[in-house]
């Protein structure tokens, strides 16, 4: 069968590559293995904020007595909350499908190979094979849970994200090895859930990408919550031979055994790169990622990758971006190479974390002067008002020029007010410009312009 573009993998990154090209006019084929959606909609992003959302639901009625609420005997049915999460997920799917009819996509189930330039050889579950050619091939096949010798995933005691999101019963203890966006968000649901919670993080700090007045906000709270948290400290053995798991961990004052039902591993994402036939076309790769150019395309004419399997960030709306663009790139367009430094990072455990741009340390260390600005949502009106005062919104521009370094929030439903700091960077707004935007009130977004203020001595809230 011969198409214009066919595209290996359906997750964030491929499917909306494969919608792009075919609304430029391009026949197109996508192929799939699994399940349409890929990770990010059937075990990542999607199911995960159903859970955590559960979890949140949760802790209101726990505290509606602090909203003047009486609520007595609320409880989590554990397996309620996960049927309610796949349900979710199922319907996300479905609505995929539902765009690949609507585009006129032909959809091939199957492990798809590079067997040629412009041929792509598809394995279906039964074993019968057909050959695709395009002129045109994006890869992206994503990734998968990264393996560490000293914590074997076995699926039962030692799991990735995805045996945690259908666990068969809720945990009574539970040990998440790594700090970052997955483990940070299951630490807040099984917590809120019940399971006693202990999380390891290699890195002096917890989520350690962020900014380092993020994580020691965030850790507070967790300790609040009662997580408890190692850092400095490395998992260097898991035995399971018992009903559950014992846990050799190094920490800074000397090595200890930690005792739980289950671990959990959460030390990053791999690339799945391996037997899709990379070697016989001779597409490059350096360290486990297939180097690409700025529209996303290989050393291999023709050949594309995107998202998770090339070298810039694992997240999905990084992966949407990259497959529009080089669906608009081989069809002759130019698009906007991606700022990777404007790329918004978000964490959906409560509080929420939410940044993009540099961080106070990383604006130094590139040679800037700055102006730095904090806003805490104690001293937010809507904050106060829905019971929500955690966290802060954190500021950094260039003391030179105004320009916006970087933005920093901590709190909630940051992930839903990032999105002016993206635009704003974008449109290389200064710090005059965000002072002189009127801001709603009483909302949590004041806090952009309110942290602004503090910045350049001009606070009129705090």
């Amino acid at each position: 069968m011969a198409y214009d573009v066919i595209v290996l993998g359906s997750g964030p990154g491929g499917y909306p590559a494969a919608i792009r090209a075919s609304q430029l006019g391009k026949k197109v084929a996508i192929v799939e293995k699994e399940s349409l959606g890929g990770v990010c909609l059937n075990w990542g992003c999607i199911p995960t904020k159903a859970l955590l959302k559960s979890a949140q639901v949760l802790e209101y009625t726990k505290h509606a007595a602090d909203y003047g609420l009486n609520i007595s005997g609320a409880s989590a049915d554990f397996g309620g909350v996960i049927k309610r999460s796949r349900g979710v997920a199922d319907k996300m799917s479905k609505g995929v499908t539902f765009l690949m009819k609507k585009n006129k996509i032909d959809v091939v189930m199957g492990f798809g190979k590079l067997i040629a330039p412009g041929k792509l050889e598809v394995t279906a579950a039964d074993g019968s094979k057909q050959i695709l050619e395009a002129k045109n091939i994006i890869i992206a096949t994503g990734g998968r849970a990264r393996q560490l010798p000293s914590m074997p995933i076995d699926g039962k005691k030692i799991i990735g994200y995805r045996e945690a999101m259908v666990l068969p019963a809720q945990p009574k203890s539970m040990i998440i090895c790594g700090s970052g966006a997955i483990g940070s968000e299951f630490a807040y649901f099984y917590n809120s859930m019940g399971t006693k919670v202990t999380i390891v993080e290699f890195m002096p700090r917890i989520v350690p990408v962020e900014d380092e007045d993020i994580s020691k906000e965030l850790e507070k709270q967790y300790k609040k919550q009662g997580i408890d948290i190692m850092t400095n400290s490395e998992v260097l053995s898991v035995d399971t031979a018992g009903a559950g798991v014992k846990a050799k961990v190094k920490t800074p004052t000397g090595e200890v055994i930690l005792e739980a039902d289950i671990l959990l591993s959460a030390v990053g994402v791999v690339a799945n790169i391996e037997n899709i036939g990379l070697e016989a076309l001779g597409i490059k790769t350096e360290k486990g990622k297939i180097i690409v150019d700025k529209y996303g395309q290989t050393n291999v004419a023709g050949i594309y990758a995107i998202g998770d399997c090339t070298p810039g960030q694992a997240l999905a709306h990084v992966a949407s971006k990259e497959g529009i663009n080089a669906a608009e790139h081989l069809a002759g367009h130019h698009p906007d190479p991606i700022d990777y430094n404007n790329i918004p990072g978000c964490t959906y455990c409560t509080p929420e974390i939410a940044s993009v741009g540099y961080t106070e340390k990383a604006a130094k260390d590139a040679g800037y002067e700055v102006k730095v600005g904090k806003f805490p949502f104690i001293a937010s009106g809507k904050a106060s008002a829905a019971g929500a005062t955690e966290g802060f919104v954190k500021v950094i521009y260039d003391a030179k020029y105004g320009e916006f370094l970087g933005c920093h929030m901590i709190g909630m439903n940051v992930t839903e007010m990032i999105a002016e700091a993206v635009v704003a960077r974008k449109l290389e707004t200064t710090a005059h410009e965000i002072l002189n935007a009127v801001h709603p009130h009483p909302t949590m977004s004041e806090g952009l312009k309110e942290a602004t203020a503090v910045a350049y001595g001009e606070a009129t809230d705090i």
